[in-house]
């Protein structure tokens, strides 16, 4: 379904993405992580086909998607600030988006609209960020082209997140397909996805199941000589003083073993939550294993 070999990317003299490969071939939910500033626009834009890479290769469902009609087709991609004109009602990117998406499930864009409580014939500039957060939605899952990537599709959802995590789900489920789902923040979709792609210093350097993942990152507490000789373990990603004891977070996965030998060295040891561990994983000048 997505194929990316060797794909760099810049802006003038400023490398966006260096050397990316990137690969899925089953219907899956994907989140893609990074900060902000880390390429996530960039890379989503290119298996858009919005941009065109400067060298490698990239395929979507085995076609070039840039400057390709029929490939585009093949891909609804939902930005943050969706570029919806002023002057456009809800009816009206309803039936503009149903005329670019061969796949487009109109009973399923009513149900969706009538849920979230949009009005139809309300000009979309006048929306709230949850609100065109929710028309995108919409659009995103009516559309169920075999690619289908939302970026940020959680900001400014609050109360009706949990019925977007739900249709979400349903959706795939009736209609198999690639989505990728953008964030900065991995708690908000995290219950959605299979994998996580983790995008950082220009290329991905994670691609994992979320189980996987999700293992790692542990926080070891205790005296500071204890502590320096048992994180020779792992790589260290975090380090800080607490007082007259030393915490660090290691960059590996909360197995028997380390936790048996964390208490017979008289060490505190836990499992980090996913966004800390991504997020020191990913601070500047850390050891990354």
């Amino acid at each position: 379904m997505i194929n990316v070999h060797d794909v760099s990317f810049s802006y003038g003299k400023e490398m966006i993405l260096n050397n990316v490969h990137y690969v899925e071939t089953e219907p899956a939910i994907v989140g893609l992580w990074g900060r902000n500033g880390s390429g996530k626009t960039t890379l989503m834009k290119l298996l858009a086909g919005l941009l065109q890479p400067h060298s490698g290769s990239l395929h979507v469902n085995k076609q070039i998607p840039y400057n390709n009609n029929k490939a585009m087709n093949d891909v609804a991609f939902l930005q943050e600030s969706h570029p919806y004109s002023d002057i456009w009602t809800v009816n009206d990117a309803m039936h503009f988006a149903s005329l670019f998406n061969d796949n487009w499930d109109q009973q399923l864009a009513d149900q969706l609209l009538e849920r979230f409580e949009l009005p139809r014939k309300k000009k979309v500039r006048s929306f709230s960020t949850g609100m065109k957060s929710m028309l995108t939605i919409v659009i995103g899952l009516s559309s169920k082209s075999p690619v289908t990537i939302m970026d940020e599709p959680t900001n400014g959802l609050d109360a009706i997140e949990k019925y977007f995590l739900d249709m979400l789900i349903e959706t795939h489920a009736e209609h198999p397909r690639q989505i990728m789902l953008s964030t900065h923040h991995i708690d908000e979709i995290l219950p959605l996805c299979e994998k996580i792609v983790v995008l950082h210093d220009q290329t991905i350097i994670r691609n994992e199941q979320v189980e996987d993942l999700d293992q790692k990152g542990v926080y070891v507490t205790g005296n500071a000589n204890d502590i320096e000789s048992f994180s020779s373990r792992a790589p260290v990603i975090e380090r800080k003083s607490l007082g007259k004891q030393q915490q660090v977070m290691l960059d590996a996965p909360l197995s028997e073993q380390l936790q048996q030998e964390a208490k017979e060295t008289g060490l505190r040891i836990e499992k980090a939550a996913l966004q800390d561990y991504l997020v020191n994983l990913t601070t500047k000048g850390v050891t990354k294993s």
